[in-house]
């Protein structure tokens, strides 16, 4: 059985950067449909909890400097924006804290934000399909016209859209393309993501003629214990070692090869390419008891994450003094005297007050406090970097540089943004959701969708109701 109908915006995943665009282009009056290949709406936001990025323009350039200049722009600039959309759905937004020591963002319910912009979509007379797959766009003298869909059942639906939004979440879920534009080796990662972004919206841009970001972007992760797989979404935070960020990491051969205080999320792509992608964290008492037992940031459940890992089963070690790295167990693979060796090492450069070799840009006390706390690291993925090419107002780019008419995308879908560097994913898919949504409230008044009868009278209604609600919710003279 197959069906057709016509829509304004078409929307490809329903995570944090699908849902927001189809709510905020229902709220406009458009007529939405929004598709997702899982069960359920949400995505990997469900396992998120803050809206953050860079504070200025300057910082964001320090801490990414090679991302796209416009897409960090706008990032910039419209995430005030965004935190007030999501109050003005009524999720609650906490007020701003500061996030990595260089972020600023916000704490919100992201199930609650996730099913409120589902709820909103719905409520103006749109759709929202689960278990829904995208077999194909349509295409039509070089321009995205919509998709042909297969639901689980097997039927067939095709829609016509004057606009498109690709918003799948990346292609972390799919190892083929991890070993190809992340690392040879990128398979070794575990998933710190849904399992179902994997790399559909990347697949179809480029059968349509995008173009797509540069290679050696890197990707988004953590560190976690080795030998642990995930057994629940809550261990994607759980099992984080946010802490190396205060403590050493030496890899198979014994040495330190990055400056872990840059930040968890970057000595995660540092350790991917080291000998076997796999290291040793090391935290003293000091660092035990202000950083692997605090939480990561205000308001977040603080975890015993060495507790945690040696319950799980994971290569983990208590060592009473350094002389008891030399007995660490053989099959491990280490050198325990050369693990001893680079902490004493690296202990005399810091109590001299010299720079270390790699440097080390934050915390520079030494680690003298015995006991000492083992764990080994693995990384995890999150979402990779590389992906496909947007403007500053969603809109795919084409190898030759112009954009595809027609086809839009946000969120981990998209490359460019970042590239060895992090500011925030949930804050990126919230901004250029928005501005998918923009796009598309735009295309849709130069060439409104064709309806039917029935379907006119639901998209005047909604407009009403949206009208209605607007006004209801307009603040008074006199309130604050």
């Amino acid at each position: 059985m197959s069906d057709q109908q016509v829509v304004d915006l078409l929307v490809i995943g329903a995570g944090m950067a699908g849902l927001t665009a189809g709510a905020r282009a229902a709220r406009d009056g458009l007529s939405v449909v929004v598709t997702e290949i899982g069960d359920q709406v949400g995505g990997s936001a469900r396992y998120a909890g803050y809206a953050w990025t860079a504070p200025s323009h300057e910082v964001m350039e320090r801490h990414n400097p090679r991302g796209e200049t416009s897409l960090k722009r706008a990032l910039v600039d419209r995430f005030a924006d965004g935190i007030a959309w999501m109050r003005g759905t009524g999720v609650d937004v906490k007020d701003a804290q500061p996030i990595l020591g260089f972020g600023q963002g916000h704490q919100f319910d992201t199930n609650h934000y996730v099913d409120t912009c589902r709820r909103i979509v719905v409520a103006a007379g749109g759709e929202v399909l689960t278990r829904t797959d995208t077999e194909r766009l349509l295409l039509e003298d070089g321009a995205v016209t919509g998709a042909e869909l297969v639901a689980g059942d097997g039927t067939r639906r095709t829609v016509r859209a004057a606009s498109t939004l690709l918003a799948t979440g990346g292609f972390q879920g799919d190892t083929e393309l991890r070993n190809r534009f992340v690392h040879p080796h990128a398979e070794r990662m575990e998933l710190r993501s849904n399992p179902h972004s994997r790399g559909a919206g990347y697949r179809l841009a480029t059968s349509a003629g995008a173009a797509t970001g540069s290679l050696g972007a890197g990707f988004y992760g953590h560190l976690i214990p080795s030998g642990i797989p995930f057994a629940d979404p809550s261990d994607f935070v759980d099992l984080s070692l946010y802490y190396s960020e205060h403590a050493l990491l030496l890899n198979l051969h014994g040495d330190r090869f990055t400056d872990e205080t840059l930040g968890d999320h970057l000595t995660t792509m540092a350790l991917l390419e080291q000998p076997e992608s796999r290291g040793l964290l090391i935290a003293d008492s000091r660092v035990f008891r202000d950083w692997v037992v605090g939480s990561y940031v205000k308001g977040a459940v603080a975890v015993d994450k060495f507790a945690l890992a040696a319950k799980r089963g994971g290569r983990v070690g208590l060592a009473e003094s350094l002389d008891e790295f030399d007995f660490l167990p053989e099959e491990w693979g280490y050198d325990g005297s050369a693990v001893r060796a680079a902490v004493e090492a690296y202990n005399a450069v810091a109590t001299a007050g010299e720079e270390p070799v790699p440097g080390r840009l934050l915390d520079r006390m030494p680690l003298d406090r015995p006991p000492y706390y083992v764990v080994e690291a693995v990384p995890a993925i999150t979402f990779p970097f590389h992906g496909v090419r947007i403007d500053d107002r969603a809109r795919v780019l084409g190898e030759d540089g112009r954009p595809v008419a027609g086809l839009l995308a946000a969120g981990s879908d998209t490359g460019g943004l970042w590239h060895r560097a992090y500011a925030g994913g949930i804050a990126s898919a919230l901004v250029f959701g928005l501005t998918a949504a923009e796009t598309a409230i735009r295309t849709a008044a130069r060439t409104p969708a064709v309806r039917t009868p029935a379907a006119r009278t639901a998209a005047e209604t909604t407009v009403g109701a949206a009208a209605e609600t607007a006004a209801a919710r307009a603040p008074s003279h006199g309130q604050r």
